[in-house]
């Protein structure tokens, strides 16, 4: 992984508290596709992305993935923070999934930072509960919805027009290929979606939120 300049750092996290411990920071900027953290493998540090995004993600013993969120500029990464404060190894794993410039303090200045700020550790925990309330978002979805309703959700969050493949949208899933091409195929004989090489458009999307609610099963 590259070190990038001296750029100031820049989020919308409430870390004022870390400022003295980001002059010693490790500035990456890493390509698409670069895994920045594996589960079962010791925390590297506190990552703050300044541009692009990673997702992290759950990896199945036969390889599927089921990406459980995305960490943005401005974002806090729930997997980093929860092994940093419990001194634990990574449950999940981390990729880059375009190039991604990002700062990653120490865990050990990380820890010291949040010793000698009470208030910065109730701040990242704060902003951590709201991150934890989007994974049991996810949570619940895998447990109590139809994939075909997870599906929907997603075309519609994404929508009127996604350039996606059907691959990513199984791995964004945690299932296959195959039954997204399936349930896709089904959609668009609906005339509820249009569909491409790597382009999905939405052609009704009233179709696909009343699918998410429960109703019009293809």
């Amino acid at each position: 992984m590259a070190e990038i300049g001296e750029n100031p750092v820049t989020t919308s996290l409430p870390l004022e508290g870390l400022q003295p411990w980001l002059a010693q920071a490790q500035r990456l900027r890493v390509p698409a596709g670069t895994r920045l953290f594996d589960a079962g493998q010791p925390c590297p540090g506190f990552p703050i992305v300044e541009s692009g995004s990673v997702r992290v993600s759950l990896a199945s013993p036969d390889g599927r993935l089921l990406e459980l969120y995305r960490v943005e500029p401005g974002d806090l990464c729930v997997v980093s923070t929860t092994c940093l404060f419990a001194g634990r190894v990574a449950t999940a794993q981390g990729d880059a999934v375009s190039e991604t410039e990002l700062v990653l303090i120490r865990p050990a200045d990380f820890d010291e930072a949040c010793q000698a700020d009470p208030a910065l550790r109730r701040q990242v925990m704060g902003v951590m509960a709201e991150r934890m309330a989007d994974l049991m978002a996810v949570v619940e979805a895998v447990a109590f919805q139809r994939l075909d309703q997870r599906l929907a959700a997603v075309l519609v969050a994404r929508g009127p027009v996604l350039a996606i493949t059907h691959q990513q949208l199984a791995d964004e899933l945690g299932t296959v290929r195959e039954i997204v091409s399936r349930l896709l195929g089904r959609f668009e004989r609906a005339g509820w979606v249009s569909l491409a090489r790597e382009r999905i458009e939405l052609r009704d999307p009233a179709a696909l939120r009343a699918l998410c609610a429960g109703a019009n099963p293809v």
